[in-house]
C-alpha cells in the first residue's frame, strides 16, 4: 500500500493523502477545482466583505479535472485508467447541464468512460460547486523480457 502526495494538485484540506494504492486500484480522495500552490477558486467572485458573490461551475468543472489528471499522473495512473468517479455538486438543478456537457468533452465514448455517480449536497468544506472522489485502476508492470 502506498500513499500519493503532489505538488502539482492542491494541497488537501485535511490530514489525508491525495491518493492511496492499494494493489492495482488507486484511491483519490476529494478532489476540488482549488488552483495548486495558491488554493485560489476558479471562477469564484466575492463581495468586498469576502462573501462569495457567484461563481462558474465550467471553470470550476475544467479545474477539479486537471486537478484529477494531475494525481493521477503523479500517482503513475491515466486519465483513462479511471474506472468510477463519484461527483459532489452543491447545485444540482443549476450546475448538472453545464457540468454533464464537459464530462462529455473528456468522455465522448460512454463505452469507454467511467461509472458515475452524481450527488447533489449542501456545501463543501470549502467555497466550491464541485468535488470527485474517484477510484482509478493501474495497470501491473509489465514482466521484463527473457
Amino acid at each position: 500500500m502506498s500513499t500519493i502526495q503532489t505538488d502539482k494538485a492542491p494541497r488537501p484540506v485535511g490530514s489525508y493523502p491525495h491518493a492511496r494504492q492499494v494493489g492495482e486500484l488507486l484511491f483519490l480522495s476529494g478532489i476540488g477545482p482549488r488552483r495548486p500552490g495558491t488554493d485560489e477558486i476558479p471562477g469564484n467572485e466575492y463581495y468586498a466583505d469576502g462573501r462569495l458573490r457567484g461563481y462558474d461551475i465550467e471553470a470550476q468543472t475544467r479545474s477539479v479535472f486537471a486537478n484529477v489528471r494531475a494525481v493521477l499522473e503523479a500517482s503513475g495512473a491515466r486519465w483513462e485508467d479511471l474506472v468510477d468517479v463519484t461527483v459532489y455538486l452543491t447545485d444540482m438543478a443549476r450546475d448538472f447541464k453545464p457540468y454533464n456537457a464537459i464530462w462529455a468533452e473528456h468522455f465522448p465514448d460512454p463505452g469507454t468512460a467511467p461509472c458515475r455517480t452524481t450527488l447533489g449536497i449542501t456545501a463543501l468544506p470549502t467555497p466550491i460547486a464541485i468535488e470527485l472522489k474517484c477510484v482509478a485502476r493501474i495497470a501491473a508492470p509489465a514482466a521484463p523480457a527473457r
